[in-house]
């Protein structure tokens, strides 16, 4: 029984990929198009062309991304998204989740992709986490761009949560650019995504909800370069607190902060 479902999923799997595929590249002429515009105005269009891929793939694989509020929220208003990391199927979910002007940070080495790595660095700001010069630089292109009213998104954890706890620790960049520029921090939960795509096999996708949870925000009025490390734990400890009532991994216990 089991070789007959693994079966199934594997066509699933397949099926899936070969959509990916052939609807990034019926939209790619747009974002060549799009990308003549430049870093602002071209880079918005092509985040829309994303989400068009996303509105119209997702579906069609019978996955449901599901967002929900549990405050208001104002797509006008520029923010720091932080986002949790766990699955193969976070980066796509992006366009889903996000109705507004946004750029996520994400690693360089996924720009050396074909074809989907030229769309990837145009519609994110791309960072070698091993080069501090291209670190630096990285952050520099998020402030101009926060500067111009458009979000910045970041996944805190650097990289996949392997652990059985709700998250790993956070690096400090989304909290110094946070305080840096005065905007506000919106922590958003990615509760499904593992379920539906875990980060060890690209064949465990599986078809499903998605639910999407922003939380509120976090304001940062006031705080200057030596709150980082406290702003870092207030949001990693809502954000455990949260992900621990929707039952996503056991709280951890006893984790001390670094000082």
């Amino acid at each position: 029984m089991n070789a007959i479902v693994k079966f199934f999923q594997w066509i699933y799997c397949i099926y899936a990929f070969v959509l990916f595929v052939t609807i990034m590249m019926i939209l790619f002429p747009f974002v060549i198009i799009a990308s003549f515009f430049g870093r602002i105005s071209g880079g918005n269009a092509i985040f829309r062309i994303c989400t068009v891929w996303a509105d119209l793939w997702f579906p069609l694989i019978f996955i449901f991304p599901r967002r929900s509020f549990e405050t208001s929220h104002n797509i006008s208003k520029p923010y720091i998204f932080v986002i949790n990391h766990r699955s193969l199927l976070d980066a796509a979910l992006l366009p889903a989740a996000f109705h507004q002007h946004v750029r996520p940070l994400g690693k360089v080495e996924t720009s050396r992709i074909p074809v989907f790595g030229f769309i990837y660095r145009k519609a994110i700001v791309t960072v070698n986490r091993s080069d501090a010069t291209n670190r630096a630089q990285s952050i520099r292109i998020l402030k101009s761009i926060i500067g111009k009213g458009i979000s910045v998104l970041f996944f805190p954890e650097g990289t996949y949560n392997e652990t059985k706890l709700p998250l790993k620790d956070f690096y400090n960049g989304a909290f110094r650019v946070a305080i840096e520029t005065q905007t506000p921090i919106k922590p958003v939960l990615f509760l499904d995504a593992y379920e539906r795509m875990h980060h060890q096999n690209v064949f465990s996708m599986n078809p499903g909800r998605c639910r999407i949870i922003f939380l509120d925000e976090i304001p940062v009025d006031g705080l200057n370069s030596a709150d980082t490390e406290d702003l870092k734990w207030k949001v990693y400890e809502i954000m455990e607190r949260k992900l621990t009532e929707y039952k996503l991994g056991r709280k951890s216990s006893g984790v001390s902060r670094e000082t």
